[in-house]
């Protein structure tokens, strides 16, 4: 495998958490963190990713986060956008900030479904860490999606044993931080997994109350899916814009 399986210790509870990373050809070049998607864990976004940093020559980070949201996990209860989750990318990153040749000014994070509840959620507690966070179908309110899909309602209770819990674990419940981050949400028109009114309820929230912000909101023309070509574009502009590279016609 390409990727190099690293064994990090969390700052919040001691645990082993696993990551893997792929190093980019040249050193100090930027770092994509990936993030997976609700019932799988670090290994799910190695297809998706590890093309497009090599084609960009970035780094790449696969952080663990407590594992799926699915109740066969012994995690469970500590995965699912939990404080554990927040903490555990946060210290996969700062780890490669201290341990391996990236460059600390150009942090990319990018992650759908379960993996873009969590994208936000970082974002919203560490928005100064990255130039931009794309969320694709992301759960933005796990109540609401509770109450709407009867299949995924026994993993939401599995995880979270109160209602409290489900709105500590909302990204809608933390507009304030996401206003300061530079984020687009991308949620597929024909979502039949988390309805797209999720997004668009958190994105029409938060421009409500900072008009100003960087928040951007993107219905494309798909299902519930990442669509690597939006993403691309997104990390890609960002970085550009960042450096200051002009595009001529």
């Amino acid at each position: 495998m390409e990727m190099q399986e690293i064994i990090i210790k969390s700052t919040l509870d001691g645990e082993n958490q696993p990551i893997l990373f792929y190093s980019a050809s040249k050193p100090n070049r930027p770092l994509l963190v990936g993030l997976h998607t609700w019932s799988f864990d670090r290994f799910n976004q190695i297809d998706n990713m590890l093309p497009l940093a090599k084609k960009h020559d970035f780094n790449l980070l696969l952080p663990e986060f407590r594992g799926p949201n699915k109740e066969s996990n012994p995690n469970h209860k500590k995965a699912c956008g939990s404080k554990y989750v927040i903490q555990d990318v946060k210290d996969a990153i700062d780890y490669c900030i201290e341990n391996k040749q990236i460059d600390r000014g150009n942090i990319f994070l990018l992650g759908a479904s379960g993996g873009g509840q969590v994208a936000l959620l970082v974002a919203s507690h560490f928005p100064e860490m990255f130039v931009s966070v794309g969320a694709f179908v992301p759960v933005c309110d796990l109540i609401k999606w509770s109450s709407a899909s009867a299949y995924y309602r026994p993993l939401i209770e599995a995880c979270c044993e109160t209602t409290e819990e489900m709105i500590a674990r909302s990204p809608v419940t933390y507009i304030d931080g996401l206003a300061k981050a530079n984020v687009k949400i991308f949620h597929g028109k024909h979502d039949d997994v988390v309805p797209r009114s999720q997004s668009i309820e958190l994105y029409s929230a938060l421009i409500e109350k900072y008009p100003e912000s960087k928040a951007y909101l993107d219905i494309f023309d798909g299902s519930h899916q990442m669509d690597l070509n939006l993403a691309e574009h997104w990390i890609m502009t960002q970085y550009q814009k960042k450096k200051g590279i002009t595009v001529t016609g």
